[in-house]
């Protein structure tokens, strides 16, 4: 995993906004990706604070980085030499003003608190962009299921989900996938949920199969969204996204349909990449071998640089940022895109860099591409079409219907151009045009401390 930035710059607070950051670190000691995330939303806030001191006086922000509950337990299990193990679980439910907590699981050896935090804390201003009614939240585990067997994967979620089931429910806390945490994993979660609970509860899990209640469009949605948001952007510009070489970082879910929706819009994908390295293919990705390592075998992207034959270049370790392009993309985890890497997409001519993970890009890089005028997209509004999805889900399940891929990529398509143009207008309004940083923040934020006032001190 990337080291995690603790060298920002709070260039941009006010001596109150200061002053609640340093309460915020004093209070979460070690959760170094939590108090990034904090201070990049905080940093964007002072106008919109002036404009609405009611926001202020009713210490909205105070309780806005204070989630309203925090669960962490033990989660023993045997894998399959008879060998018990015990892992530890986290689900962080941040804010439901604007409805049932909405965040994915993940399952990944870095999980911590403050990970998770971290990004339940997205999730809220995330969420908000949406316009639709889920409130924000997060969870995991420092289980990794790489290497394992189903079985043991199976026991693993079941021991899980045996203590989160009790925090759960359609109406309270809705968790969906997320690293480490895909079809499989959300199918032997809802399992032992409706095993211990005796309901039928389809709305509980989003990412589910789609023979028991999932949705279409569900597993393109993140990477679809990005790049319908990418797409958005370069128009402002006068641009298309036809034509553009394009550079995107993981190999997962969210870069294979990044690269998917890129490839369908014209875009030439040049680049994946993994823990070990990165592939550049002068041809193009070759989106059939690329799903068939991957989702099939579980193979490396070396093992696609093998198959693919002289067009493709396998480079261990190094940066995917190298690579020259008009589009990059990042796909894979917080804090990749740092200031060196921004630096030579800046020299390389980058017009547009979109955040498909949550917060790959550091500060320090985001400043220098926005100095640069390339246009940003934050991961809050750029990758928000996975959420949006399962939010679509739970409209769905609770209709009992199903819906057409045609139509979910439809409602995802208009959910993500309205994303855009919240962001792009509220820059606008707020003297800050084209930052869609400040944008997504400052929407976002809005939205939730609306609701929060309505609802009185709670």
């Amino acid at each position: 995993m990337p080291t995690v930035h603790t060298g920002v710059t709070q260039s941009g607070l006010t001596a109150e906004l200061a002053s609640l950051h340093a309460e915020l670190v004093r209070r979460n000691p070690g959760e170094a990706e939590f108090h990034q995330a904090a201070l990049e939303v905080l940093e964007t806030l002072a106008p919109v604070l002036t404009a609405r001191p009611e926001f202020a006086d009713a210490k909205v922000l105070e309780r806005l980085v204070e989630p309203e509950r925090q669960i962490m337990f033990r989660v023993p299990w045997q894998d399959d030499s008879g060998k018990i193990r015990v892992n530890r679980g986290f689900r962080v439910e941040f804010n439901s003003a604007l409805g049932p907590y909405k965040g994915g699981l993940r399952f990944h050896a870095s999980v911590n608190l403050g990970i998770v935090k971290f990004l339940g804390f997205e999730q809220i201003f995330k969420n908000a962009l949406t316009g639709l009614n889920i409130g924000g939240g997060k969870g995991g585990s420092d289980f990794d299921p790489h290497g394992r067997s189903d079985a043991e994967v199976m026991r693993f979620c079941q021991s899980f989900m045996t203590e989160l089931h009790r925090h759960l429910g359609e109406h309270t806390d809705v968790p969906a996938g997320d690293i480490g945490v895909g079809g499989r994993e959300i199918g032997y979660l809802f399992g032992q949920y409706r095993r211990i609970t005796n309901r039928w509860e389809a709305g509980v899990l989003t990412g589910k199969g789609l023979a028991w209640g999932g949705s279409k469009a569900r597993t393109e949605a993140t990477g679809y969204g990005n790049v319908l948001f990418t797409e958005e952007m370069l128009k402002q510009r006068g641009e298309e996204l036809d034509g553009q070489q394009v550079v995107v970082s993981g190999s997962g879910n969210v870069a294979i349909y990044t690269i998917e929706k890129a490839q369908a819009l014209g875009a030439n994908v040049l680049t994946v990449s993994d823990s070990g390295g990165y592939v550049v293919d002068e041809k193009g990705i070759d989106l059939a071998l690329l799903k068939q390592i991957k989702e099939v075998e579980r193979g490396r992207v070396g093992d696609y640089a093998q198959r693919r034959g002289s067009s493709a270049k396998y480079v261990a370790g190094g940066s995917v940022w190298d690579v020259a392009c008009d589009v990059a993309l990042p796909s894979a985890t917080q804090n990749e895109l740092d200031a060196d890497a921004a630096r030579i997409l800046v020299r390389n001519g980058v017009k547009a860099v979109s955040e498909g993970a949550n917060m790959p890009t550091t500060p320090e890089a985001v400043a220098l591409l926005k100095e640069a005028g390339v246009a940003f997209g934050p991961g809050k509004a750029a990758n928000a079409g996975g959420v949006a999805t399962s939010a679509l889900e739970m409209r769905q399940n609770s209709a009992r219907e199903a819906w057409s891929f045609e139509r979910a990529e439809g409602e995802l398509a208009a959910i993500m151009r309205g994303i855009h143009d919240t962001c792009h207008q509220t820059a606008e309004r707020f003297g800050r045009p084209g930052d869609y940083v400040a944008g997504a923040n400052i929407a976002g934020f809005e939205r939730v401390a609306d609701a929060m006032l309505d609802q009185g001190l709670i």
